[in-house]
């Protein structure tokens, strides 16, 4: 990368300088150069230890300036010459790069930084100090959002989703594998959970309607602090999974509306088959036809009212009520009694989610 940038600097400068100019590493090796053709020459004067100088020093009618880190240097810039001039031009330049460098580096180091915390791939101690380090702004709030390509093109979502937040030191966008991207976005006081609906669906809305490629998005909470991210790109996860089991129509996912799908998600599948042969102690869950699961479906969405819930299905109220009688003497609970329609409608749920095999995070 440094090679690269050096580099491009080198190459604007050198009409303002009339002269040979470039760039050394600790190596002795040339890595950038206003001559091309000397790119690759070693130059074996060049050590650690006159790298080490802090002033201009004349090597081989060239003018060096050292440059690199805070702690130590790892470069050194070079203009042909001995003079007066020469050394000028070499201070310069050696601030120049240096900024750059600083700048390009941190900017990289940043987003790698993130990337560890948010995959739990850093000590804990070590994240406060590397954040300091880093100048990182740990009192802000911020979100993690996981968005899931579900369909491949050969636009790179990872370039677009960068470019939907331009700006790198508020904003992170980290490429986690080939169909996960995570944004950890920082928040503004105020922001509720629908600001971030919106603009999760903004996302989703971009990469369909303008690139042709689907995703999901799964949302974690809002964290203050960059400990915390962790969790939220875990929720992030969760969400993604669960919303996968039991809410396939859902292109957003947020942690904080999973309700009971997000208890049963996190139950032992072996707590789930003792609850299930306990629930249907007459008979199996299976032995319910596609009907009767749809009229329990339609049953639950009108709020157990039968008179409603008949109207919808287009059925005279007597049929709806010999159903439900059927579905108490296949399972022994009644549905019109809130406290049976919750066990079923639990059951339901621990059924759909041993079915899925769902990932565990």
């Amino acid at each position: 990368m440094s090679n690269r940038l050096f580099q491009g600097v080198i190459h604007q400068m050198k009409d303002a300088i009339d002269r040979t100019i470039g760039v050394v590493d600790e190596t002795s090796v040339v890595i950038a150069c206003s001559e091309l053709g000397r790119i690759g020459e070693v130059n074996e004067s060049i050590t650690s230890d006159t790298l080490s100088a802090t002033v201009p020093f004349v090597i081989n009618g060239h003018t060096f300036k050292s440059f690199g880190s805070s702690t130590r240097s790892e470069y050194a810039v070079f203009v042909q010459g001995s003079d007066e001039i020469a050394q000028k031009y070499a201070q310069l330049l050696a601030v120049s790069l240096s900024s750059i460098k600083q700048y390009y580096d941190e900017k990289y180091d940043r987003s790698n930084f993130i990337k560890n915390v948010i995959l739990d791939n850093i000590l804990p101690g070590d994240i406060y100090l590397k954040a300091r380090e880093l100048r990182f702004n740990s009192d802000v709030s911020r979100v993690v959002m996981l968005i899931k390509i579900t369909s491949k093109t050969d636009v790179s979502a990872f370039d677009v989703v960068q470019n939907l937040f331009p700006d790198k030191s508020k904003d992170f966008v980290i490429n986690i594998n080939e169909t996960d991207i995570a944004l950890v976005k920082e928040i503004k006081p105020g922001i509720s959970t629908k600001d971030l609906e919106k603009l999760a669906g903004s996302i989703v809305d971009t990469l369909s309607t303008e690139f042709y490629t689907h995703c999901v998005v799964g949302m974690g909470t809002t964290v203050t602090g960059i400990k915390d991210l962790a969790h939220s790109f875990k929720e992030a996860q969760v969400a993604l999974e669960v919303g996968k089991v039991f809410d396939t129509e859902r292109q957003i996912v947020t942690y904080d509306n999973l309700g009971i799908a997000r208890l049963v998600y996190q139950l032992p599948t072996t707590l789930c088959e003792m609850f299930l042969k306990e629930v249907f102690k007459r008979g199996s869950i299976d032995s319910l036809d596609q009907e009767t699961l749809f009229t329990i479906q339609k049953f639950f969405e009108n709020n157990l009212n039968v008179s409603e819930t008949s109207r919808k299905l287009f059925v005279h109220r007597n049929t709806l009520v010999y159903r439900l009688e059927k579905i108490k003497k296949l399972t022994g609970l009644d549905l019109r009694e809130f406290e049976d329609a919750i066990v079923f409608k639990v059951a339901l749920m621990v059924k759909k989610y041993l079915t899925s095999s769902p990932t565990k995070y």
